[in-house]
């Protein structure tokens, strides 16, 4: 009677710990493939779900572009020895006579250091009047200022220099090793050259982007293109505001893979293959390589594109299919890009979860013949 007892006593509990098992559900990191692609728009769920091909890959792989707007790539060099507002001269007047119009009795030379240029391209010299600075060289000044003088005082002589640490700056922030406020001097005319001056990014050159604000426009080209596009070596204006900064771009890794993480671009293009073993590869013991997904809200153009249907509107939902298993599929997962908020998912093999199960009903048993020997 008390073995009977206790063989009821374990299948009860056995049954109990099992029930409680399928109703909880098994531990996992994420949807297995079969509930993936219950989500689907065939499923009347709200995702396409979309197996990668060559066709696929083309379709999608559209990587971020870059670049300067015609107004920033046509402005020319400003000349060395152009005059801005803002900038500071020197003037130094000598008068051929001993009692001159600016010099003191005695002297024959009157020198005026900090002479500004105004905001809208004026200096003041007694006698001489307003003139135009801004746009001149300071040689075409001082034939301004000569002339002006030469009607009032015999031979004037007039030298005109620019003040070192002029107006005309621009301001440089971000991940660069010396930021701060240059004057854009002679050799500091250009983007590049402004840069260096600066000492360099302080980021990966291969992820890092420069952004020129001028007045109310901006443009965005990645660093190393300055040095391979001429176009984009731009000249620099008075007021540019520089910054640099890493590539913002970033993935998400779910599931089975070797790190569940958000993943920074460590690159300007980065293939699904390439993310997969930036988060340490599938993990051997638990990986599903014919469930790799790729999660993405996609525009209408490539949506068009990719499902060959004229009759999307807007950003759809699509979830992309990688099955490394198949003879091209690790060319498929190379040829794959994966763009800014992606999220790549793998999905565990089948038969971990059967592992699971049985795992949990072994525990079960155990706890059942730990409470059927309490009961005898």
């Amino acid at each position: 009677m008390n073995v009977f007892k206790s063989r009821m006593a374990r299948a009860v509990v056995a049954a109990a710990l099992l029930a409680s098992v399928t109703a909880c559900g098994l531990p996992r990191s994420g949807p297995n493939k079969k509930e993936i692609f219950a989500g689907s728009v065939l499923n009347d769920g709200d995702a396409f779900i979309i197996a990668v091909n060559d066709r696929v890959t083309a379709a999608t792989g559209v990587t971020q572009s870059l670049g300067f707007t015609q107004s920033f790539v046509s402005a020319g060099v400003v000349g060395s020895d152009t005059i801005n507002p803002g900038d500071t001269l020197a003037l130094t007047i000598w008068e051929n006579v001993d009692d001159g119009l600016l010099a003191n009795q005695g002297a024959n030379a009157t020198v005026l250091n900090q002479v500004q240029v105004d905001g809208a391209g004026f200096i003041f010299v007694p006698y001489a009047g307003r003139i135009k600075a801004a746009g001149n060289s300071p040689e075409a000044i001082r034939r301004i200022i000569t002339e002006k003088l030469d009607t009032q005082t015999p031979d004037p002589q007039v030298l005109v220099s620019r003040v070192a640490g002029d107006g005309a700056t621009v301001t440089v922030a971000g991940s660069i090793n010396g930021r701060g406020v240059y004057p854009i001097e002679r050799p500091t005319r250009t983007l590049s050259a402004m840069l260096a001056a600066a000492g360099g990014v302080n980021v990966s050159p291969d992820i890092a982007r420069v952004k020129v604000t001028r007045g109310g426009k901006t443009g965005t080209v990645w660093y190393e293109d300055i040095f391979t596009e001429p176009n984009y070596d731009i000249a620099l204006r008075n007021g540019d505001r520089i910054l640099i900064e890493a590539d913002p771009r970033e993935f998400m890794a779910l599931g089975a893979t070797g790190a569940q993480t958000v993943v920074p671009f460590e690159s300007r293009t980065l293939s699904a293959l390439e993310a997969i073993a930036r988060v340490g590869g599938l993990q051997t013991n638990s990986a599903d390589p014919t469930g790799v997904f790729v999660f993405r809200n996609e525009n209408e153009a490539i949506s068009k594109q990719v499902l060959g249907r004229d009759d999307i509107t807007g950003t759809q939902r699509l979830v992309y299919v990688l099955n490394l298993t198949e003879p091209n599929g690790l060319f498929m997962a190379r040829d794959f890009i994966i763009r800014d908020g992606d999220t790549v998912y793998v999905t565990e093999a089948p038969f971990v979860q059967w592992q699971k199960t049985l795992g949990a009903i072994n525990g079960s048993i155990s706890a059942a013949d730990s409470l059927a020997a309490s009961v005898q």
